[in-house]
């Protein structure tokens, strides 16, 4: 008797709420947590998420940089093949939600055990991926593993990369997770990434999954303001060089560019300064000095190419009216990613065969995804999010709604897999 694809939500649910308990943090509102690569948080969760990967059968390996892989060869599949693969990330931001990247390692898991269960029958081996450091909390600025795996950051300058204290080799080492060779995903069939929205879209449209068309451009930026730091109540207004202030100048024409170029063109761009630190931090002393650190997004790279000119414009105005020196370094640059209409047409099907509603849309988060598709044809789907609430405690995907998007990305990956877009997942 032919046994169709069955999801067991319970175990999924499982997974997710006991890697959530790892770094935990109290929250009045939702459940949050704490776990920065390679801190004890993400340590547990590693381990955990390894042994689950052992008691489903998969043959697990890490790479040089921490990234962990799980392989399943099926008897119906050539283990030369190409592998399809799914997957996303263990490490949150500080106090961040219990789905954001969770979602995604474990719904590629009970994916890869229900195919296996099923009477399916695929050609491909399946695999699943955790990728180190999606946040850019710890040692890199972001999808620091996922950089790795295609090829845009070398193993050797990825464990260089420092925290300030510890390069991420040393952490590595020091964790267990300091393995071997490199994750290549060039040599993957097809990769898929399941991911709590992070908006509000899917929510008010009332529809249980999204796939993802393209995935915004990001560019970070370390902005420096150095003026001259004096005593606040000596110092006439006139005489002042205050850093504070000519950052304060740079934030408000940030939001002047970002609103401008949204309204005019496609809508998608940004432009947040999320962290600011002035010096000497005295309530006292006339700032001397400010670093900043600028995030400028839109799915276009003309207009993230724009808002990064206003910010160099803005920088000259203020050393020339306000007599501060400036700089700008640019250490995080994604363009644009365009996702793979082959695999999304392999969602489309296995949706449409499910019964699935679907609606098309951006991200405007970065991803793994966004380097994994630079080398390999990529798909991003998304479960709605509760709120729109993501990187908050408050950050919530219904139960009911997880097991749907994760069944259609077990059919999705046995589509793939079967070299056969007729084939029948949902038998």
């Amino acid at each position: 008797m032919a046994r169709p694809i069955e999801i067991d939500a319970d175990s999924l649910r499982a997974d997710i709420e006991r890697t959530g308990e790892f770094g935990s943090v109290e929250t009045e509102t939702g459940r949050g947590r704490t776990a920065l690569p390679m801190d004890d948080a993400n340590v547990r969760a590693r381990n955990y998420l390894v042994d689950r990967m052992e008691e489903v059968g998969l043959d697990v390996r890490i790479d040089a940089v921490g990234n962990i892989a799980g392989r399943w060869t099926p008897s119906t599949s050539d283990s030369n093949a190409a592998p399809v693969v799914a997957g996303s990330h263990l490490d949150s931001v500080p106090r961040g939600g219990i789905f954001d990247g969770l979602l995604g390692v474990y719904a590629a898991l009970e994916a890869v055990r229900a195919i296996r269960d099923s009477s399916v029958s695929i050609e491909r081996p399946l695999e699943v991926v955790s990728f180190t450091g999606e946040e850019g909390t710890r040692f890199a600025d972001g999808v620091l593993g996922s950089s790795v795996a295609a090829g845009e950051l070398s193993v050797e300058d990825a464990l260089e990369l420092s925290d300030g204290d510890v390069p991420l080799g040393t952490a590595l080492e020091e964790a267990g997770f300091r393995g071997t060779g490199r994750l290549d995903a060039s040599e993957w069939h097809a990769w898929i990434e399941l991911h709590i929205e992070q908006g509000g879209h899917l929510e008010d449209a009332g529809v249980p999954l999204g796939i993802v068309t393209d995935i915004t451009g990001t560019t970070r930026g370390h902005a420096t303001i150095d003026g001259s730091a004096d005593h606040s109540g000596t110092t006439s207004m006139q005489a002042r060089q205050d850093a504070l202030v000519a950052a304060s100048e740079l934030v408000l024409d940030v939001e002047e560019t970002a609103n401008e170029i949204a309204t005019t063109g496609t809508g998608t761009a940004v432009g947040t300064v999320g962290r600011l630190t002035p010096e000497p931090n005295a309530v006292n002393v006339v700032p001397g000095s400010v670093s900043m650190r600028l995030d400028l997004r839109s799915v276009d790279q003309l207009e993230i190419d724009r808002q990064v000119r206003a910010v160099e414009n803005s920088l000259d105005e203020l050393e020339r009216e306000r007599g501060v020196e400036t700089s700008l370094e640019i250490p995080y640059d994604i363009a644009p990613t365009q996702l793979s209409e082959r695999v999304r047409d392999a969602v489309e099907t296995a949706a449409s065969r499910h019964g699935t509603e679907t609606v098309t849309l951006h991200s405007g988060a970065g991803h793994d995804t966004m380097q994994v598709a630079n080398v390999t044809d990529s798909a991003l789907l998304f479960a709605p999010s509760t709120g729109g609430y993501s990187h908050s405690p408050k950050e919530w995907a219904e139960w009911s709604d997880c097991a749907v998007a994760t069944h259609i990305l077990a059919a999705s990956l046995a589509l793939l897999a079967s070299n056969d877009d007729q084939h029948d997942t949902d038998q």
